[in-house]
């Protein structure tokens, strides 16, 4: 199993960290045998699960159930889950994570805009309960850059923050974040970011391999998005293309009364009668 002291000494020897994001039982089993070191619930699952246009839309309740079914497919990596907008602004983080801790065994709780609540990291530090800290351009503080976050994987934060986030970076370590996610970081401040604290940096947004590990939605990698069924997408695969060719070879079995593929199989020498009986029973 996937440990915080690992991740630590992969940093300090130049490997990188794997973090891939999902939102349900059967892909997280499939990212936790690929050997992800992390395994996240983010937020995101309200734009790309749920359809909301706005991502702080989705609330606690619903993360901390996606995260139990998560949970019961991660056994080896760590798993991680986002706190949505609502708890750690309003001074609710600690009772939030012991929630997440205790309902559905997460090993870190991921806050966004970390760097304005150092205070909170360091409360739930001191509670056990370590910190996936997240600062930059991301979901919960987009709007003070004045950024539109549905647009925000084309931006990367600007070579002139550089010292301003460094600071940000190291507040977090120094509150006790135990590892920390810059988003949108670009390669000369991801870069500086890195160098300048001894805990591992991932990033996914805007991200490169200048950073210590790369967050990914395994959506993202696999191109599950319907766009992609007209549209061929940058990713490492096109399952959006591939379920609806299936899809439509399952519907085109149904409408000529062939039987579905995984179904009860309809013997071969059985008569045109007993074909019409059996499709009757089911």
């Amino acid at each position: 199993m996937t440990t915080l002291p690992q991740l630590q000494a992969m940093k300090h020897a130049g490997r990188k960290s794997v973090c891939f994001v999902a939102w349900d039982y059967q892909m997280a089993r499939i990212a936790d045998r690929v050997g992800a070191d992390i395994v996240s619930v983010g937020d995101t699952v309200g734009r790309n699960l749920f359809g909301h246009p706005n991502p702080l839309e989705i609330g606690f309740e619903e993360m901390l159930f996606i995260a139990k079914g998560v949970r019961r497919g991660v056994k080896d990596a760590l798993l991680s889950c986002d706190f949505p907008y609502g708890p750690l602004q309003a001074g609710d983080a600690l009772s939030a994570a012991i929630r997440l801790v205790k309902e559905a065994a997460v090993d870190l709780v991921k806050l966004d805009g970390a760097a304005d609540f150092p205070e909170e990291v360091e409360r739930l530090t001191r509670a056990g309960i370590p910190v996936f800290a997240q600062f930059g351009i991301t979901p919960q503080t987009s709007l003070k850059y004045g950024i539109d976050y549905s647009a925000a994987h084309t931006v990367q934060v600007p070579d002139e923050m550089t010292e301003e986030l460094v600071a940000e970076a190291r507040r977090l370590e120094a509150a006790g974040a135990a590892v920390l996610n810059f988003t949108n970081s670009g390669p000369v401040v991801g870069a500086a970011v890195v160098d300048a604290v001894s805990i591992p940096v991932l990033g996914g947004f805007g991200g490169g391999p200048w950073l210590d590990g790369r967050i990914r939605m395994v959506t993202a990698a696999l191109g599950y998005d319907a766009n992609g069924v007209d549209e061929e997408p940058d990713t490492y695969a096109n399952v959006a293309r591939i379920a609806f060719e299936a899809l439509s070879a399952c519907a085109d079995d149904i409408r000529s009364a062939r039987q579905v593929r995984g179904g009860i199989p309809v013997p071969d020498d059985a008569s045109a009668t007993e074909r019409k009986d059996y499709r009757d029973l089911r």
